[in-house]
């Protein structure tokens, strides 16, 4: 529970949101492309990354997992061949680079499935994400197949999701 207050904090402070509410087309192209392992276009979804904000944000977490590591590791690493710590180090600072990019793509995973489950609320009250999406994800590419309009996509899927 804790961690996914901590993960909301974050996400709250790394991203800007829209205050408009996400339209249903674009949830169910986001939702049919999060499902397929595809990237989310963010703007469709309403949310914007705030880079300076995430770059304080990982070094915060870097340096929480590093000064104690360096505080454990100084003696023994003074006492040996400063090579050793050379390389080391030029070692973790390339990992320090790498993870940066998974950290945002964690990051924009995350607030994807967020803001997906919150449009979700606000268009299909009575459906659960979890249960329902695959199966609406299945009718909209039906839709589209079908070239039902915009103005009928709502209607045409939860007609389907009423014989279901």
């Amino acid at each position: 529970m804790r961690e996914k207050n901590i993960l909301s904090m974050i996400l709250n402070f790394v991203y800007s949101k829209s205050k408009q509410p996400v339209l249903l087309k674009d949830l169910l192209v986001a939702s049919t492309q999060q499902s397929n392992g595809m990237e989310v276009d963010s703007t469709r979804l309403g949310f914007r990354l705030r880079l300076t904000r995430a770059y304080f944000v990982y070094i915060a977490l870097v340096l929480a997992v590093l000064v104690p590591i360096s505080l454990l590791t100084h003696k023994p690493l003074a006492k040996i061949d400063p090579h050793i710590s050379i390389i080391g180090a030029m070692i973790i600072t390339a990992l320090i680079f790498m993870g940066f990019n998974y950290f945002l793509a964690f990051l924009k995973n995350s607030m994807t499935k967020q803001s997906l489950k919150k449009a979700w609320s606000v268009h299909f009250p009575f459906f659960s994400y979890s249960e329902y999406q695959l199966k609406v994800n299945k009718i909209f590419e039906q839709a589209m197949r079908e070239e039902v309009s915009k103005r009928d996509l709502q209607k045409y899927i939860l007609e389907r999701l009423a014989t279901l």
